[in-house]
């Protein structure tokens, strides 16, 4: 039997987990969802969840992945036969977001590459984002060239590519907001933003903040994917999983932090205080914000910046989608890593096609009123996501027993935060899930949770 790879140490397992949490779903999608959902109160919910219901699920996951030393199918199976879809649940997941998230990152680098070369005026007009993204051959390109990226990582494995990979980029990803949220918050009329953003208001509470905050922390953190179970069965025993949670956590939250306040503060000085510029929702980054910088001194400089340290964070997140992918690709079907390597790449181009086109030549074609980039980030985020996290809940509580995970856990670390988890996993997270579940289900049909 092949030894499974490791990580050379804890600060590259925490790095590449982290680099996974931290990716789109905190600078594209935590700084809208901030802004509709009451600023300071959001941020507030976010953290309690983070701490508490995110602790719980991402222990689980990377313990039973230390405990199997298997890729998801593998390692739900190898706990309980009768179980093992679950991990098939998981492995669909990431399977199925690789090729949208990919289109996605293929934008990205598009922005960076026009402000790069100096198209910032060109950015900041109306239909800029959406020519670009009808086009039925540029997006597909740009995609190309983001997975083409991705795989080069994967290829190299697990010490070499995704290791090295990270440490690299997480501490430019650090430096990069860092600056970028350093000159927004300096920006005139910027401080009423940073207010907004930090001060919670707790008038504007409501069901749908609670669980748009739970929802982001389940995005964020790459719960549910089978990424952590992947990158678990990677880590060594020694490694103790209770403070390498909390390191991820403190990375997730802190990069969402500051991707609010490159964002938020910005918008306001733009608008001159007007909240209504926050809620252009997913088009902040494409849309609005090309505007902004297009408004500030050294637009060229500060667009640059913020779209490289973006693709940054994307590349991070698809290089753990596509590492939890081939990994159950090689324990399942035997296959060698680079062979494994190279087809899911090619699959992640041809699946993306239809997320692509949606946009464009294809934007007739509309399931519960998506387009099939939207359609693919709820079937994957409100539906499969939640269910196989609710499933996991279920099993290690009710099934094998949360002290099999605890067990794994005290191997390393004394698990002081043994008691919380217990109870989030027992009862507070499965009624959290399944909120989650309705009202994500509910939305799709128009039904509004109020």
């Amino acid at each position: 039997m092949t030894k499974r790879s490791e990580f050379s140490s804890k600060l590259g397992f925490v790095l590449a987990a982290a680099g996974s949490a931290v990716g789109l779903g905190n600078i594209w999608r935590f700084p809208y969802l901030a802004a509709k959902y009451g600023g300071g109160l959001f941020l507030l919910i976010y953290l309690f969840f983070v701490i508490t219901f995110g602790f719980a699920i991402m222990t689980v996951e990377i313990a039973i992945g230390r405990k199997t030393k298997l890729s998801p199918i593998g390692a739900y199976t190898a706990l309980s036969k009768k179980y093992g879809f679950i991990g098939i649940i998981a492995s669909v997941v990431a399977f199925l977001i690789l090729p949208y998230y990919s289109v996605i990152g293929g934008w990205v680098i598009k922005y960076f590459a026009t402000f790069l070369m100096g198209g910032q005026s060109a950015t900041s007009q109306d239909t800029f984002f959406t020519s670009f993204i009808s086009s039925p051959v540029e997006p597909m390109l740009w995609q190309i060239l983001f997975v083409l990226a991705t795989l080069g990582v994967i290829l190299k494995g697990v010490k070499d590519g995704i290791e090295k990979a990270s440490k690299i980029l997480m501490p430019m990803l650090v430096v990069l907001s860092v600056i970028v949220a350093v000159y927004s918050v300096s920006l005139p009329g910027a401080m009423e933003g940073v207010k907004y953003f930090l001060i919670p208001d707790f008038s504007r509470f409501s069901v749908q903040s609670v669980l748009a905050a739970l929802g982001q922390m389940f995005y964020s953190l790459s719960l549910a994917m089978g990424i952590m179970i992947t990158y678990g069965s990677y880590l060594s025993k020694e490694d103790d999983i209770e403070k390498s949670v909390k390191q991820i956590e403190f990375f997730d939250a802190g990069i969402a932090i500051l991707a609010g306040f490159m964002v938020i503060p910005a918008v306001f000085a733009f608008s001159g205080g007007n909240e209504e510029a926050l809620s252009a929702g997913p088009g902040l980054m494409f849309v609005t914000l090309p505007k902004v910088f297009n408004t500030m001194g050294m637009s060229r400089l500060v667009g640059s910046l913020f779209f490289l340290l973006v693709l940054f964070a994307a590349l991070t997140s698809s290089i753990s989608l596509m590492e939890a992918v081939v990994s159950t690709v090689c324990d399942q079907f035997k296959l060698e890593r680079k062979k494994a390597s190279i087809l899911i790449a090619i699959t992640a181009i041809v699946l993306g096609i239809p997320s692509s086109l949606g946009n464009g030549i294809w934007s007739s074609f509309k399931i519960l009123n998506m387009d099939f980039l939207s359609l693919m980030d709820f079937l994957t985020n409100a539906v499969l996501m939640p269910i196989g996290a609710l499933l996991t809940c279920i099993f290690v509580a009710y099934v094998i027993g949360v002290d099999v995970v605890s067990d794994e856990v005290k191997l390393s670390s004394k698990f002081k935060r043994e008691k919380v988890f217990k109870v989030m996993l027992k009862y507070i997270a499965p009624i959290c899930i399944i909120a989650i579940l309705v009202s994500s289900v509910l939305s799709a049909f128009g039904i509004i949770v109020l």
